[in-house]
């Protein structure tokens, strides 16, 4: 290069398999933990899978997304409440917590006037109009604290099995029904997935 200087490094996103693997990665190995052990047994793998996850984020793009930072201290503490206390009711409302700060992080960002979920997705969801961000978002909010809630009457009310597979699969498949069911509002508010690009747009 000229100069003889070394480009620096730019913070990258994960994305494809590696991202799947980082983000469901901790899931798959706390469940197949407690279907070979027992809950407890589950919460230290599941610690450890988070801390692995976080590392490779690190290793493979030099970075670790705040969603995951949040994650992993919530895993941490927790779990080790958890193993501390011998006291599986931690390591359960564990995701009451984290859906709890998401609708409040949510409800807050809409009372101040910023919208959280347009912020994040506003690149890869282009065209949205500022009515569509705002119902998504309030809609986002109720979401994340109605599945507090079923968290709560899950493993309160149920059987441990049962919980343990809502906190896998069932948030995540409501999670995506949620996402899919917002896709006639977000295009009747201006939604241009897929649209070709102007003349003035260059190759990727």
């Amino acid at each position: 290069m000229p100069g003889g200087g070394t480009a620096p490094k730019t913070r990258g996103e994960l994305a494809g398999w590696r991202k799947l693997l980082v983000d469901f990665g901790p899931l798959i190995v706390f469940f197949v933990a407690w279907n070979r052990g027992d809950l407890f047994i589950a919460t230290a793998a599941f610690m450890l899978a988070t801390a692995l996850a976080m590392a490779a984020s690190w290793i493979l793009v030099r970075h670790i997304p705040a969603m995951l930072w949040f994650s992993g201290i919530l895993i941490a503490v927790m779990g080790g409440l958890t193993l501390w206390l011998h006291d599986e009711t931690f390591i359960k409302m564990k995701p009451t917590l984290v859906f709890l700060v998401f609708s409040g992080v949510l409800a807050f960002g809409l009372l101040r006037g910023r919208n959280y979920v347009a912020a994040i997705l506003g690149s890869a969801m282009p065209g949205v109009s500022a009515e569509g961000w705002r119902i998504l978002a309030v809609r986002a909010a109720i979401f994340f604290a109605l599945l507090a809630l079923l968290n709560e009457v899950v493993w309160r009310f149920t059987t441990e099995a049962l919980w343990v597979h809502f906190k896998v699969w069932g948030d995540s498949l409501l999670t995506f029904l949620f996402v899919l069911a917002q896709f006639p509002m977000l295009k009747r508010h201006g939604l241009a997935l897929g649209e070709r690009p102007g003349p003035g747009a260059g190759p990727d």
